[in-house]
């Protein structure tokens, strides 16, 4: 990139001052070299408000607006403002602008969200006209907010007034889910007592009973003195002119204010004269590998003012030389004796809040060992002082910041909008903050000039700092039957006190909210795309091919080169297909050639910007019984270590460490803890996986690799006493999978580092160690396809798929009982593959269900925090909610939106915005490292691309009804179902329910 794009002239900017001399004036104008950008700096005159804008060579244009938010209680008041901001304004003021933005808008990008003293409004799109839409819908949102609720009583049944009273409400539902995550609930209330004199010491986002709590006064005063444009921060980044922005935002919502004091300035926490210690408990991990090692431990400690950009460098590298990787002092104190699983759930550097925190710790610990973890602690941290650390792994550091400079993100607006936001919310200087390079310069002068540099801070920092907190945490089998009954009896204290013509006004108010929620929407006020505006063509992307199966990709990556291999598992015997996800997350961490371990580990931070490999399940475009099986290898380098990645690849496939059970233990013990603890937040996806599993024969092998299934498998052999059979079978994994017989591989590169990348990878082909005789497939139906159509079948550049031809899909319902208190659901229907007429019609289907009937049925009534249906690759539709309060209600939602679309109970309107979301996804930017990745891994060239398009252009009123009846109606459709969620009566005493 030259770095004239991103110049701004003298006279853009007078231009720009004359236009806006009376509204806004220049603080400040830097280029930022390590970024490609120019930042301009500018405050409103009439009220205060702060403009920060980033002008770079970039189409995927960003806006942002924050609000410093700083609750004195766990009501949840900004985060319920954050929800009810969006359902509605002055000059929008139909039901829920936001959602109805989703598909009406080509936006890359729409969201809000709530931190611990701030609250931000960011959406990205690379159409012009689309971003002044959504500015408007923003601006007004934020600016003249129409009031709604935040929790309500209402009957259970809202049409019966007999039924029981209930407390309702997104945000509550969703903070009872959040609640349920032992991990996220550890964090806050760390948070809450390291910090207990102001605003960190409430939750921001509500305490479930304390939401309950809340008033209508006290939500519109928190709205009238925190979201004022004294108290806001507006951002814009990308290519398009900051004179429009300002000009849009000065009309549409600054000029109607004038300038307040907010006082919403956190204060800096008085330091403690003593270290404390606290305790709290939590819920059984139902999943954990050892029930008796269920307790978590860690001390955190109290740091600096995060606006001081050198010190937050500083503490930010110093926590990474403490806490990453093999050879880092914690890892080798903490992780390695097996004393824990993993690390704490939270652990490292944080500056998230006024004054920045470090935590280290363990989770899985035995009670007994608790006072072992922390004198632990203690004697790593004098260790650090007295040894301090290797110049390798200070450099291997450093590396690490070049190449997260360089590497190139689609979404890098939003990237710099959420790094720079806990700085400048406390007044720091976000430009200072985004000047990497001099920071890294700067600490390169103290290293030369202090040699102690490093063991100062630490001793500063940790060893003499009495501002520290132990916090522990243990199971309670009764937590969350405890947690039920402190709601009950908050509902029983709110129900007490209502007279009979308040229940008769709740059930009113009911009848009226339902009514309300079911009438159709008139969003004519809102701004929108037509499905005109969207280009009819896709870009046709130019590859070329090597001497060996390798695709190039000639891209402007900024002097990083990005290799992929893909290698086929198709030799594999089926016995040890599900091993390879923990064979996969092993192998690039157990030493290989002449490297331990800890050497490899060093050498990848030094020369790369990491080696990974995944398992990969791709489903073949046009035919649901055939999917590509295999795993892919990726990393990335600056081009002058070349030769250094691949020689450490080299060593991966010819001479893999299998030799030592304790580093294998450390690392399974490690993904097991890290896969129990992910289903709380991904419970969708883990359901979705089930579902699919007795559909197509990908979805089988999906739900062994990535689903439920896996998790229990590695919980499973997390309990072995001994690791010798899984020893001995990770060689014999490998020799079927890391071959050169079974590979393709792709580089992105720029332009003048394609040849170098060609000769480097040529030689690491070579130098893999070939078979003495061939392997032959398990499965015998393999059929190959090109991996470029413009080849003819028979090249060596083809894909091996397996055929499964006699795969019978069958329904099947699946339910796992987990200690959450709220649901994810998860239902499949097996459909057509990509190439299919009809799959574009099902695309604009599952969006347009989403938007005009499962959103107002799963969250407006159901009080779900997320549901919808997808439609992917894999060719099957998906239905799924999130954090739900509800299970068989919602299975009849999925079916009652079939028969909606069926009906044909929709208009043109609704189709268009639908195919404008749909194009949204599709055309979202790809970054330069993975262009070309679609047709590498999948085979889906430019020209079927250009098919699916055309077909989605074409999809009909017609067409949607026929799709709705011949795949998704009763009779018509093989689907699968899965649940998870607390104990259901219902569902355990049904037996066309599989119960785990």
């Amino acid at each position: 990139m030259s770095s004239a794009h991103f110049h701004i002239s003298r006279m853009f900017l007078l231009n720009i001052y004359s236009f806006n001399r009376l509204t806004f004036f220049f603080v400040q104008v830097t280029p930022v070299s390590d970024l490609f950008l120019t930042a301009v700096k500018l405050t409103h005159d009439s009220t205060g408000a702060q403009h920060l804008h980033l002008a770079r060579d970039d189409s995927n244009n960003l806006f942002s607006v924050q609000f410093r938010t700083t609750p004195m209680d766990s009501t949840g008041v900004p985060h319920i403002l954050e929800h009810t901001v969006l359902c509605g304004s002055k000059k929008y003021p139909c039901r829920d602008p936001f959602f109805n933005m989703l598909n009406r808008s080509l936006s890359t990008f729409m969201n809000a969200f709530t931190a611990s003293d701030y609250t931000m409004y960011p959406f990205s799109t690379q159409n012009a006209k689309d971003f002044q839409n959504l500015l408007s819908v923003y601006l007004d949102a934020v600016s003249y907010w129409t009031e709604q609720e935040g929790w309500r009583l209402e009957n259970e049944n809202p049409t019966d007034p007999n039924s029981p009273l209930v407390f309702k409400g997104v945000v509550f539902n969703e903070m009872k889910g959040a609640f349920c995550d032992s991990e996220s609930m550890y964090a806050q209330r760390l948070q809450n007592l390291l910090y207990p004199d102001h605003t960190y010491a409430v939750v921001s986002g509500g305490e479930p009973l304390t939401i309950l709590d809340l008033t209508w006064d006290q939500l519109k005063q928190f709205h009238a003195t925190h979201y004022h444009p004294s108290n806001a921060r507006f951002f814009t980044y990308g290519d398009l002119p900051l004179e429009q922005h300002l000009k849009q935002i000065h009309e549409n919502a600054l000029s109607r204010f004038e300038r307040i004091e907010p006082n919403t300035a956190v204060p800096l926490q008085p330091n403690w004269d003593k270290p404390r210690e606290y305790h709290m408990t939590c819920a059984p991990d139902a999943l954990a590998h050892d029930p008796h090692r269920q307790n978590t431990l860690c001390i955190a400690y109290l740091l600096g003012d995060i606006t001081d950009t050198f010190e937050v460098f500083t503490l930010s590298l110093l926590s990474s030389l403490m806490v990453s990787g093999p050879n880092s002092p914690f890892y080798k104190a903490l992780i390695e004796p097996k004393i824990g699983t993993d690390f704490s759930s939270v652990v490292g550097y944080s500056r998230n809040t006024r004054q920045a925190s470090f935590t280290v710790g363990l989770q899985g610990v035995a009670e007994a060992d608790l006072e072992k973890v922390k004198r632990i602690i203690c004697q790593t941290v004098d260790d650090i002082v007295a040894n301090g650390f290797e110049e390798e792994r200070i450099e291997a550091q450093l590396h690490k910041i070049e190449i997260q400079m360089k590497h190139q993100s689609t979404s890098f607006g939003l990237t710099l909008a959420c790094y720079i936001a806990p700085c400048w919310n406390h007044d720091g200087d976000p430009v200072k903050l985004l000047q990497i390079s001099e920071s890294v310069a700067e600490f390169r002068r103290c290293l030369r000039d202090h040699p102690y540099f490093l063991q100062d801070k630490v001793k500063q920092y940790f060893k003499e700092n009495i501002h520290r907190l132990t916090l522990s945490m243990s199971p309670d089998q009764f937590y969350f039957k405890k947690k039920a009954e402190e709601e009950e009896a908050k509902l029983q204290q709110k129900v007490a006190v209502l007279s009979k013509q308040d229940k008769k006004d709740i059930y009113e108010k009911g009848l009226q909210l339902l009514s309300a929620q079911s009438q159709p929407q008139d969003t004519s006020c809102l701004p929108a795309l037509k499905v005109s505006d969207i280009d009819p063509t896709v870009p046709f992307l130019v590859l070329c091919s090597g001497g060996v199966p390798v695709q190039y990709c000639e891209q402007p990556t900024n002097g990083l080169v990005y290799f992929r291999a893909m290698c086929s598992l198709n030799t594999l015997p089926e016995d040890l297909k599900p091993y390879v996800p923990l064979f996969c997350s092993v192998i690039t961490r157990l030493g290989s050639g002449a490297l331990d371990y800890r050497q490899q580990a060093l050498l990848m931070e030094l020369k790369t910007g990491g080696l990974f490999i995944t398992p990969q399940v791709i489903p073949d475009s046009d035919d649901l019984d055939t999917y590509e099986q295999g795993i892919l290898l990726t990393s990335s380098c600056l081009e002058r270590n070349l030769p250094d990645m691949f020689h450490l690849w080299s060593g991966i496939f010819n001479n893999p460490h299998f030799d030592d059970n304790e580093r294998l233990r450390t690392l399974l013990t490690m993904d097991a803890q890290e896969l129990s603890n992910g289903i709380p937040n991904s419970g969708d996806v883990y359901a979705m996986t089930r579902a699919a599993r007795s559909l197509s024969p990908a979805g089988e092998l999906m739900e062994a690799f990535c689903g439920m299934e896996q998790v229990a498998f590695m919980k499973r052999i997390a309990e072995q006493s001994d690791l010798t059979d899984i020893l001995r079978k990770l060689p014999r994994i490998k020799r079927h999978l890391l071959s050169q017989d079974s590979m393709r591989c792709a580089i992105n590169a720029a332009p003048q580092n394609v040849p170098g990348a060609s000769l480097e990878l040529e030689k690491f082909v070579k130098s893999i160690t070939t078979r003495k005789k061939e392997l032959k497939p398990v499965r015998r139906n393999i059929i190959e396809k090109p991996l470029n159509p413009l080849v003819p079948t028979g090249s060596k550049r083809n894909r091996k798929l397996i055929s499964e031809p006699n795969f019978k899909p069958c329904q099947m319902k699946t339910y796992f009982q987990m200690p959450f208190p709220v649901y994810y659901v998860g239902q499949c229907v097996r459909t057509v593959p990509y190439s299919h007429q009809d799959h574009a019609s099902l695309c604009v289907l599952a969006q347009m269900m989403t938007a005009k009937f499962l959103h107002k049925e799963i969250r407006e009534k159901g009080g779900a925090y997320g549901g919808g249906a997808k439609m992917d690759h894999s060719g099957l539709f998906s239905f799924y909610s999130y954090r739900d309060p509800n299970s068989m209600q919602t299975l009849n939602v999925f079916r009652r939106a079939v028969d909606w679309a069926k009906a044909g109970q929709f208009s043109q309107q609704d189709i268009d915005e639908a195919k404008l979301s749909v194009f949204a996804a599709i055309d979202a930017p790809v970054a330069p490292s993975d262009k070309g990745m679609t047709r590498f891994l999948s085979g889906i060239s430019d020209e079927l691309k250009q098919q699916h398009r055309e077909q989605l252009f074409a999809v009909s009123h017609e067409a949607l009804t026929v799709v709705s009846a011949s795949y998704l109606g009763l009779g018509q459709r093989t689907c699968g179902v899965a649940i998870i969620g607390p104990e259901n009566e219902g569902i355990r005493k049904d037996p066309s329910w599989v119960v785990k």
